[in-house]
């Protein structure tokens, strides 16, 4: 039975003093709002995340105690959105690398094949026995070689493509502030 599909996910987050110095990489003497998110609630955010399916929609919702904690939520935003941007443009970058080295590892294997399949024939002669086998021999060397590019081109680039779409939702994923204090 398969599961539901999810269509808006919520993650919540708290903004107060003592929760924010839990966000943020101590070790990290930038400004709050440039500061690297800790790797405790960057795991929170994606395990928030993981019944997401392709059209879910992400939203964050800051928990605000009293009007001073107001004043973390901008940094706590920001820092959110530059954090998952910059992961969506290194995940770019990660699959354009991929494109490019299966679309070279595709041109290489058919120069392979050309060369395999316009000059063996050429050195055998029909009237013998053997060319029908190695004929036979340089085509299927010809479908192993040409297997491993076609196969990462048609079927591997879903996971980048999955990836990059959740880190974009992330990095521009809607705030709605539960204000708490009246």
């Amino acid at each position: 039975m398969s599961q539901p599909i999810v269509k808006r996910i919520n993650i919540f987050l708290s903004a107060d003093q003592h929760t924010i110095t839990e966000c943020f990489n101590m070790n990290d003497p930038a400004p709050i709002y440039k500061r690297q998110l800790s790797h405790d609630f960057e795991g929170y955010i994606l395990r928030s995340i993981t019944a997401a399916k392709r059209y879910s929609v992400f939203g964050y919702k800051i928990n605000c105690r009293s009007y001073a904690d107001k004043q973390y939520t901008e940094p706590l935003v920001l820092a959110i959105r530059r954090h998952f941007s910059e992961k969506k443009a290194m995940k770019e970058f990660e699959f354009e690398k991929f494109k490019k080295r299966t679309y070279t590892l595709l041109f290489i294997s058919l120069a392979v094949v050309m060369v395999c399949q316009g000059t063996i024939p050429l050195f055998l002669h029909a009237e013998r026995g053997l060319h029908s086998g190695l004929s036979n021999t340089v085509d299927v060397f010809s479908w192993v070689i040409l297997w491993r590019p076609i196969d990462k081109l048609i079927f591997s680039w879903n996971p980048y493509l999955k990836e990059i779409a959740i880190l974009n939702k992330l990095a521009t994923a809607e705030v709605i502030l539960l204000d708490e204090a009246h």
